[in-house]
């Protein structure tokens, strides 16, 4: 009996130790951000601003109208020279074509006749003094030629008001000369070239292009939207990493009737003559909706399961994965109707990495 008793204090003593000795179970160890991730990381401030909205329109770049001047030949003849090209810079009074005209040659003879014809009746006129003094003839006589010198006079001053327009010489030459600093935006002109001198086409177009238009089409729809002083971004495909910028100038109320869109006016500096007049542009004209929103960076944004989620960050180890309701996204910016405030800070740099440790 005393063995069975010992047997029994033995197994007791046994399974106390053994229970004693069984491992506790280890406490969850709290998410804790490490120096290297917090390198990795970018943490931005959502901000509360007005909500804006981008509207993309098709247009042209053009020449500035009230910088552009049409160049006609003023008479009829053969194109002697052509000494421009399209695209070329001139300077004002740049020569750009002369032409053969007989018709410069007849107001050279015309000149010659006004210069002889004031001649003939300044002496007429001074004979008809000297006779009248002399009682050999009328003071009737004496206003007539006075009336003489004053019409010689007068078709003298007629033609060589033609010699200042024309830019005319003592040649039988007319030079086409370029009407302002500017360059050769259209060329109609060859040489040997024959002009009649009711010719209605014009020779050059030389345009000031430092400032240029765009103009865009508005679609019906969006007219509403479109205002006076918008400011606008314009894109070619010449350009397209760069940016240029400009505001609305005008808005033309009309529309067009077949395409149903209506035409408004960019201008723009045109730094560098980049800007070609006919050159295709894309517009983007930005405009307030009205309200305050939220704001985050887009790429703070997370999708996952069909939701957005953002990473608001407190500290190291106080990092919330938070839903919100994402109003648009325009470029790189989020508009957030709910889920988070204005002041809370978000990951917006590898914020994947964090959302993934948080929620495997």
């Amino acid at each position: 009996m005393k063995a069975v008793a010992s047997c029994l204090v033995i197994s007791v003593l046994g399974m106390v130790t053994a229970c004693q000795q069984k491992p506790k179970p280890e406490e969850a160890q709290a998410f804790m951000m490490s120096d290297t991730m917090m390198n990795r990381i970018r943490l931005d401030t959502a901000g509360y601003v007005p909500v804006r909205s981008e509207l993309t329109l098709v247009g042209k770049v053009t020449a500035d109208e009230n910088k552009v001047i049409k160049v006609f030949p003023l008479v009829g003849g053969v194109v002697e020279e052509v000494d421009v090209e399209l695209g070329d810079y001139v300077r004002k009074g740049q020569q750009l074509a002369v032409i053969r005209s007989g018709e410069v040659a007849d107001f050279e003879r015309q000149m010659i006749q006004a210069q002889s014809d004031l001649l003939v009746a300044q002496k007429n006129l001074s004979v008809a003094e000297d006779l009248f003094e002399s009682k050999l003839n009328s003071q009737r006589e004496v206003v007539t030629a006075k009336k003489e010198l004053e019409a010689a006079h007068a078709e003298l001053n007629r033609i060589k008001e033609i010699f200042r327009i024309y830019g005319l010489g003592k040649t039988s030459t007319y030079i086409v000369r370029a009407p302002i600093d500017g360059f050769v935006i259209e060329k109609n002109v060859n040489r040997e070239m024959q002009l009649r001198s009711d010719n209605a086409d014009n020779l050059f177009t030389v345009g000031q292009i430092s400032e240029v238009w765009v103009l865009a089409n508005v679609n019906e729809s969006d007219i509403g939207r479109v205002k006076a002083g918008m400011t606008a971004q314009v894109q070619t495909l010449s350009y397209p990493d760069q940016q240029f910028n400009g505001r609305v100038d005008k808005i033309f109320s009309v529309l067009n009737p077949e395409t149903k869109a209506m035409t408004i006016r960019i201008r723009l500096r045109n730094e560098g003559m980049k800007l070609k007049p006919e050159m295709h542009a894309t517009v983007l004209l930005h405009f307030d909706e009205g309200q305050k929103m939220t704001t985050v960076p887009s790429n703070a944004v997370i999708f996952d399961n069909s939701k957005y989620y953002v990473m608001v960050f407190r500290s190291r180890s106080e990092i919330e994965t938070r839903e919100v309701q994402v109003h648009k996204f325009l470029r790189d910016v989020a508009y957030v109707s709910a889920g988070i405030k204005p002041g809370e800070a978000v990951i917006s740099k590898n914020q994947l990495l964090v959302y993934d440790a948080l929620n495997d």
